[in-house]
């Protein structure tokens, strides 16, 4: 283990808050995209919206997420700043990438991937830490399942039980009740999220000795990562927003609250399992569930087929680029 000067300890703090905040630019879409595009909110009032809800998540979710990402994907021990460096690299990188051309891919799994890299790179795969890994890969799989399936029942009970309402009755109802779901799906996404970046930092500190006691988050990472979270959310991420609530297919607000719910539902056991899932995979998975119910023909699947290929070119890509990263900064001294 190596000490750092406190110049550089503070860059790459700051680094991880900036892709705290690039994450909450990026994935702004997968709060605010339904809410928008049912035309419930205007977007400058949704990503305020979304935004509040992101940074007050601390108050209702645990660390256990962040114990996850800082201690249970590779072993703390050979974590030092140039992985942390790497990592954050191939985070950011990806991130802007896949932004700039409006996939919805996943932050959590670009993070993920890169700190897998640069670690992979630094001392082999025996820094893999596999409960951990394992767990957090079938999450690739399981929150998309998971959020189609719960959005696809909840969409046949609300068809059920409002069957004899008229169109602008429940028109009316659901455009009021995307407000609680909206809420409680942006909850669920700062709790995941901002989490993720805490581990990071946690154990960037931890590897410095920085922390008393052993492995833990302090709060100050905490406002600040939640902070760095909301603040994205604020400044939006409106290419993603178009493809989440349009192009995948045409929501109306009863749809939107379905695929919300669904999503949040998801979300508040990932964050009670202490499992970094991602909240794209999650709620796109959703949003394809409440266009499946009304048919299938409802679903622009090669739009959904593109966000699937995009998401297992987010690990492997980030990690070749954290790894990248870590090889240079070893250059560069």
């Amino acid at each position: 283990m190596t000490t750092i000067s406190l110049t550089y300890l503070y860059v790459l703090i700051f680094v991880a808050l900036a892709f705290d905040f690039l994450n909450g630019l990026h994935d702004a879409a997968n709060s605010i995209a339904t809410i928008v595009s049912t035309r419930v909110l205007r977007p400058q009032y949704a990503v305020l919206w979304a935004g509040f809800f992101n940074f007050i998540a601390f108050l209702f979710f645990g660390l256990s997420v962040a114990q996850t990402m800082g201690s249970g994907i590779i072993n703390p021990k050979i974590v030092d700043a140039n992985v942390i460096f790497g990592a954050l690299s191939g985070a950011i990188i990806w991130n802007v990438l896949t932004w700039l051309y409006g996939i919805p891919s996943s932050s959590s799994h670009a993070l993920i991937g890169g700190l897998l890299g640069a670690g992979l790179a630094k001392a082999g795969p025996s820094v893999i830490i596999w409960t951990g890994f394992t767990k957090t890969i079938s999450a690739i799989f399981i929150s998309p399942a998971v959020g189609f399936t719960l959005a696809l029942a909840i969409m046949f009970i609300f068809s059920w039980l409002f069957v004899r309402s008229t169109p602008v009755k429940v028109d009316n109802l659901f455009r009021s009740l995307q407000f609680v779901s909206a809420s409680l799906y942006s909850l669920g996404h700062g709790g995941n999220d901002a989490q993720k970046t805490m581990g990071i930092i946690a154990v960037l500190l931890y590897s410095q000795g920085m922390l008393d006691g052993g492995f833990h988050v302090p709060f100050w990472v905490v406002i600040s990562c939640q902070a760095a979270m909301g603040l994205g959310t604020l400044a939006g991420g409106w290419r993603i927003v178009h493809t989440m609530g349009s192009k995948i297919t045409r929501l109306s607000p009863m749809q939107g609250c379905a695929a919300e719910t669904g999503g949040a539902v998801m979300l508040f056991m990932a964050n009670y399992l202490g499992i970094p899932v991602s909240t794209t995979h999650t709620i796109t998975g959703a949003i394809v569930g409440v266009g499946a119910a009304k048919r299938m023909g409802a679903v622009r699947w090669n739009v959904a087929r593109s966000i699937v290929y995009a998401w297992f070119l987010t690990m492997p890509a980030a990690a070749s680029i954290g790894a990248m990263f870590y090889y240079l900064s070893l250059a560069l001294g």
